[in-house]
């Protein structure tokens, strides 16, 4: 086995000759800077970076690395990092750029490397619209093969529920077009399983007959958390599957880059996102207005470009920690014990609180069932905190009400690595391992939420 730096020495010409990308080595002014992700928090040491330029270059740099039994590890925007490329090639796909619309059969097929942004203002112009996330700054792959919780869950499911075909490099360096008639095992996995299985180069999903919703959020003051947390609680179980909602417990620091009314103080935040009319969306959220002093209300009917304003996510990278825990239940004592681990006056880290609702469409199984679980869950909980060695304290306070599962989506940073068992079900977990045996064997792909190969028993 040839590892370490002689392996740039001796080994990034030849993969140059291979590639139509660029090879980078560490001496190289463009290393470090292609290292680079929205989440800082993880610092990526490999020996090669291959800058590839399409699914021939893929297969060109994982053959290269299989031979050389290197570690491969990819990276697009670098939103949900959970452990270091140490050694090996990484493999960066945000070359791998453009999206396809079939208006009629209301699809879209999307390259590797590509954003959300793209998408949503691609599938725009025909009334259209992807299961994006918050943020529209996301990859589409990476946030896709995780599930893809977003703000037309309730209504529509996970992104992975609408994925048609997945076009993926495995380590063999054979590409596959996985579909629900062909490599059906691969297909399965793949939609849920995250990065275990390949390099996805391409990725085709049906998009849903959205071109507007009512949307934005309403800001009530600190003081006022309870009143609002167990409104919205409440209120929860009386809106229909067209309505997913959030509520977030917000800590920003006192920094200009943060909004005046939310810098150094608490402050509850209220996600909408309803799919009805206007009128309707005004009298189902009614209720909540009256639940505490507001300090901000965007509430408004937008178009569905413009949804990465409902949660108003950062769009500067930022190093954080996130972790999660989905709850079976968010019953009045649980909002008690959150208030208690995040409300006023609690010494709490995190700068982000947040609790999802679920239920509805992501509450059922998808028409090809995937690796998706969380089917029971009734509320994701997750946190965000700047890098901090203390330990979750919300999270593992919550967990008398928890499924006993995480969101792997909503696990970033190296010490959540050793958690991805708790994403799944356990004949979920055994099933993927067993198929992981198959596509990777050797365990070429395991810089991330890593599944070990395992063959089935018997």
């Amino acid at each position: 086995m040839t590892t370490g730096k002689s392996v740039a020495r001796s080994a990034a010409a030849e993969l140059s000759e291979r590639l139509r990308g660029r090879v980078l080595r560490a001496r190289d002014v463009d290393f470090a800077r292609e290292l680079e992700g929205f989440n800082s928090i993880t610092e990526h040491d490999p020996d090669l970076i291959a800058l590839v330029s399409g699914a021939a270059d893929v297969r060109e740099a994982v053959s290269f690395a299989a031979a050389r039994h290197l570690p491969v590890s990819v990276q697009a925007t670098g939103h949900g990092p959970s452990l270091p490329a140490s050694g090996g090639l990484l493999i960066s796909t945000r070359r791998l750029r453009g999206v396809s619309i079939d208006p009629v059969a209301r699809t879209a097929r999307v390259e590797g490397g590509t954003q959300w942004f793209e998408v949503i203002q691609a599938a725009a112009k025909h009334g259209l619209a992807p299961l994006s996330g918050s943020s529209p700054l996301t990859g589409v792959v990476g946030y896709t093969i995780g599930g893809g919780l977003g703000l037309m869950a309730r209504r529509y499911g996970y992104a992975a529920d609408l994925v048609t075909a997945v076009e993926i490099v495995t380590a063999d360096g054979r590409s596959h077009r996985a579909t629900a008639d062909q490599d059906t095992d691969l297909f399965w996995a793949v939609r849920g399983g995250k990065g275990n299985f390949g390099v996805v180069t391409a990725i085709e999903f049906r998009l849903v007959p959205v071109s507007r919703l009512y949307g934005g959020g309403l800001f009530f003051a600190g003081e006022a958390s309870a009143e609002v947390v167990h409104a919205w609680r409440e209120w929860t179980a009386t809106v229909p599957e067209e309505l997913t909602s959030s509520l977030a417990l917000l800590r920003m620091p006192d920094i200009e880059a943060i909004p005046p009314f939310l810098r150094g103080r608490l402050t509850v935040h209220v996600r909408i996102a309803h799919l009805g009319s206007a009128d309707d969306g005004e009298r189902l959220v009614a209720p909540l207005r009256t639940a505490g002093p507001l300090v901000v209300d965007t509430l408004a009917d937008m178009p569905y470009s413009r949804s990465g304003e409902i949660h108003q996510d950062p769009t500067e990278p930022i190093p954080y920690n996130e972790r999660s825990m989905m709850l079976r239940v968010l019953d009045e004592a649980a909002v008690d014990a959150l208030l208690q681990l995040a409300g006023p006056g609690a010494d709490c880290i995190d700068l982000t609180v947040e609790l999802r609702q679920l239920g509805g469409a992501a509450g059922r199984a998808p028409e090809v069932p995937n690796a998706v679980g969380h089917r029971d869950a009734a509320f994701a909980l997750s946190t965000l905190s700047l890098p901090d060695d203390r330990p979750p304290l919300v999270v593992d306070g919550m967990a008398a009400w928890g499924t006993g599962l995480r969101y792997l989506n909503f696990l970033a940073s190296p010490d959540t690595a050793h958690l991805t068992e708790s994403g799944y079900e356990p004949a979920t977990f055994a099933r993927l391992a067993g198929i992981k045996a198959v596509a990777d064997p050797d365990n070429l792909f395991r810089f991330n939420h890593n599944i070990p190969p395992r063959p089935p028993r018997g």
